[in-house]
């Protein structure tokens, strides 16, 4: 009864470093299939999740991972996440180099300190924000 996970959501960091325990319980959604699958364990392994703000500043090349955590009820779980992200002072949108080639950007410039707030503001299972974002 005291069992909580993490709804579905989608990081705002650049990337996130996760170290997991033995318990598990992390899940993503595959970008080309809609697919929820569940992410194994290997002892000592670190998960990297790409973020909203890499999406944003490879111009769409990396997507942000959706995913969740699963609470099993019957164990304690504890992960370590850790957030890269830039400084709030920052502008992010995509970066000059990856649109030497003449790419046509898709997202604008925006503060990260109004990224954040509006990721922060809407909660949870808001994928629209990084929309928020685009040209």
């Amino acid at each position: 009864e005291r069992s909580i996970g993490v709804g579905r959501h989608f990081d705002v960091s650049t990337i996130t470093l996760l170290l997991q325990d033995y318990i598990g319980g992390l899940d993503v959604k595959k970008y080309e299939t809609n697919v929820w699958i569940h992410i194994p364990l290997v002892k000592g392994a670190l998960v990297i999740n790409i973020g909203d703000t890499l999406q944003i500043m490879r111009n769409d090349k990396y997507k942000s991972v959706e995913h969740c955590v699963i609470a099993n009820g019957s164990n304690n779980r504890v992960s370590v996440p850790i957030f890269l992200h830039p400084n709030t002072t920052r502008v992010i949108g995509p970066l000059k180099k990856v649109l030497r080639n003449r790419e046509k950007p898709i997202y604008k410039q925006i503060l990260y300190a109004d990224y954040t707030s509006i990721f922060f503001n809407k909660g949870h299972d808001e994928k629209d924000i990084i929309e928020l974002a685009m040209i």
